[in-house]
């Protein structure tokens, strides 16, 4: 939590679930050596404090030749962590007096997340400086231990890994370490900017992601944390990324603030062809809002860590698509050339839209890709899944490009990831959708039996907040899979929105897309608001 010094690592059970992915049923002589690069399937002792040469390219031609290697799955290492049960693992913390990095000229801190619960799987962490590279090892002495475990931990005892880690900064304070990024299950991580508390997810990679096949979750095994320079305000962490299917070479540039910056490249090798890669993968919750709180008897109005896809087209347009849960899983894939950015956004930032004091899903980040070069032509797919709880992530979104993987190449993705409130540009030309509402057709205050569906979207800002209630505007409406049987476009007096009210009808069963956008004066004056519809 922000402002708090000497964090907890307890770890929410909705947070480690999901980053676990449970929700969503060198040969030269610079390379890496043997003994360092010994694999993590079963190591019993931390590796020994020898400096090695290393670097990104040092890195990459080793995960290069890992991936002419057969994959050696992880073994879940025994020792007294082994039976550690979730209320066993919140009664650990990393002891803040041995955070690495720490001192008078620090810009940032280490702390580790112990072994144990859902972690069994080590990873190993080296500190890089100068070209060279050591072990930066743990042992019980890194931990407080509390009540139910403190009897059943060894003293001084080395662990053979880590489950994680996180990196702390002054984020929201000049005098206090924030938790600014965690990394912790498969290839997971989260971040904040200032003012955030945690709420969605990012991955590595996404192999088959809900195709109806097993899909493979990727783990980083490995990690080189560089020693940032004094007082720096960003720094790098190397990571090595291993799956059935392909093994990776990952560098994250980390810079905090109030958006928080995360430079991503990505090198891909891969082992197997596979039906489907997600690059840049997202992962969010979404339980319900305006649209279908009808469905949930709970006292607050919305639940989601995130309200909706952003996608901003490659040719400069703008698409909005509110998330769902659906009655059944749906998905949607919207065909881009050279986008400029999407993500999972948290539009609505007022408490009185969720009245949860302890939760505060008003400051959940918005997390936007931005690919640095041209990532060519591809799809940027979207996946929901049915949730009757919010301890589930159930929305999914990546990039998936036209060109499948080819066993035997390379493929390299850079892009930055940008964690914060994000709130719309107030100064853009062309308003974007504040809200989107549903509810049953027909004229409110009466019995209605046509059976269609109430969609309500309300467009705020841009130049469109500036044209009087008779402006020659008019809403461009398309819908497939259904029929729209009224459409009304009117400003709301007194505000700076116009609402765009539209009911529909369609086959019980059916799958809708619906589409707007406002128009005027030769010009488009509002993104594309763009929705699907699941009926019952």
């Amino acid at each position: 939590m922000p402002g708090q010094p000497g964090l907890s690592v307890n770890v929410h059970r909705r947070s480690v679930l999901a980053m676990l992915g449970t929700a969503a049923l060198l040969q030269c002589s610079t390379s890496l050596s043997n003994a360092a690069w010994a694999d993590s399937a079963a190591p019993t002792t931390p590796p020994a404090a020898v400096a090695e040469p290393f670097s990104f390219d040092i890195l990459t031609a080793a995960m290069q030749q890992r991936a002419t290697t057969p994959h050696q799955a992880p073994v879940k290492v025994e020792g007294f962590f082994t039976a550690f049960n979730y209320d066993d693992y919140q009664a650990i913390q990393f002891n803040p007096e041995r955070a690495r990095w720490a001192g008078p000229e620090a810009g940032f801190n280490v702390q580790a997340f112990h072994l144990g619960w859902l972690f069994a799987e080590p990873v190993q962490m080296f500190e890089a400086k100068d070209g060279m590279a050591v072990p930066m090892g743990f042992s019980t002495d890194d931990f407080r231990y509390y009540d139910r475990v403190v009897a059943r931990v060894p003293k001084h005892e080395p662990l053979p890994g880590v489950a994680g880690f996180r990196l702390n900064a002054p984020l929201n304070r000049a005098d206090l370490f924030d938790e600014v990024v965690a990394f912790l299950g498969a290839s997971y991580f989260r971040a904040l900017g200032r003012d955030n508390a945690y709420g969605l997810s990012a991955r590595g990679l996404a192999i088959n992601t809900g195709l109806g096949k097993p899909e493979e979750f990727p783990r980083f095994s490995k990690f080189w944390l560089e020693t940032p320079a004094p007082f720096a305000r960003e720094v790098a962490v190397y990571a090595a990324l291993e799956s059935e299917s392909c093994t990776g070479a990952y560098r994250f540039i980390i810079r905090p603030g109030a958006d928080t910056e995360i430079d991503v490249t990505a090198r891909l090798f891969f082992r197997n062809a596979v039906d489907q890669i997600g690059i840049a993968p997202l992962t969010s919750m979404f339980l319900f809002s305006e649209k279908n709180r009808a469905s949930f008897d709970d006292y607050r109005p919305n639940v989601h860590d995130s309200d909706g896809l952003a996608i901003y087209r490659g040719d400069g347009d703008h698409i909005w698509r509110p998330l769902n849960n659906p009655p059944r899983l749906a998905e949607s894939y919207f065909a881009e050339s050279s986008p400029r950015a999407f993500g999972l956004m948290q539009r609505d930032r007022n408490f009185e839209s969720y009245q949860d004091a302890g939760a505060h899903y008003e400051r959940r980040p918005s997390l936007l890709v931005e690919p640095l070069g041209d990532w060519g032509k591809g799809a940027v797919r979207l996946v929901e899944i049915p949730s009757a709880l919010e301890v589930n992530d159930n929305i999914v979104t990546f990039w998936v490009p036209e060109a499948k993987p080819v066993p035997g190449t390379m493929m390299e993705f850079s892009y930055r990831l940008r964690w914060g409130a994000l709130a719309a540009d107030p100064a853009a030309d062309i308003a974007f959708v504040k809200e989107t509402r549903a509810g049953v057709g027909g004229v409110s205050g009466v019995e209605n039996a046509d059976g269609t569906r109430k969609f309500v979207v309300d467009f705020e800002g841009g130049l469109l907040a500036s044209l009087p209630p008779d402006a020659d505007v008019k809403a461009v409406v398309t819908i497939a899979g259904g029929e729209i049987v009224h459409q009304a476009l009117s400003e709301i007096p007194g505000t700076d929105f116009w609402r765009l009210v539209l009911d529909v009808t369609v086959p019980a069963g059916a799958t809708v897309e619906l589409g707007a956008h406002v128009t005027g004066y030769g010009r488009k004056l509002s993104e594309n608001w763009l929705y699907q519809w699941v009926s019952a």
